[in-house]
């Protein structure tokens, strides 16, 4: 049986048992140990996944299915939102990457970001106030990816840092 570029699940067996292994990067545990990662490598502690704030994400994300434009949803005040999308397919993991890569552009002493660049995406992943993470990935009808993780309490706050 051949292995399909895209496939979305790989059943491998271990001794007597069989366990399915994802290979899109796109599970719980994947957006969590990225967004830990970069929480790790400023001393933040660990945000954990919440299937309430994974829920709203999931529900917003189907929402942006038929055009997938990269709209906030206003959170409804309660969240914190991080978008991700791309022409083709993209991983949950390669989307934090993306929030991530913005790092260069944070500077902590004057909290601000490098001119003409974006870092609130990175702020979000690190706030240190923001304890709950949940995130959602769908398939745009154009073929499309659209990407939400959604934070809570949210952050990003005007004049306060991250951590």
């Amino acid at each position: 049986m051949g292995l399909l570029k895209n496939s979305i699940c790989v059943l491998c067996v271990l001794g007597l048992g069989m366990v399915i292994v994802s290979e899109a990067q796109d599970s719980p545990e994947d957006y969590l140990n990225a967004h830990n990662a970069a929480r790790g490598a400023v001393g933040v502690p660990n945000i954990v996944w919440d299937n309430t704030v994974a829920s709203f994400a999931r529900s917003y994300a189907n929402q942006r299915k038929g055009d997938c434009k990269l709209i906030h949803s206003g959170g409804d005040g309660k969240y914190g939102e991080n978008l991700a999308g791309s022409s083709g397919n993209l991983s949950g993991k390669d989307a934090v990457k993306l929030w991530v890569d913005e790092k260069p552009y944070y500077d902590y002493n004057s909290n601000s970001c490098a001119a003409g660049k974006q870092c609130g995406h990175y702020t979000q992943v690190v706030w240190k106030k923001s304890l709950r993470v949940g995130c959602a990935k769908v398939t745009c009808d154009n073929g499309g990816t659209f990407i939400s993780c959604n934070y809570s309490p949210p952050g990003n706050y005007i004049g306060e840092k991250p951590y």
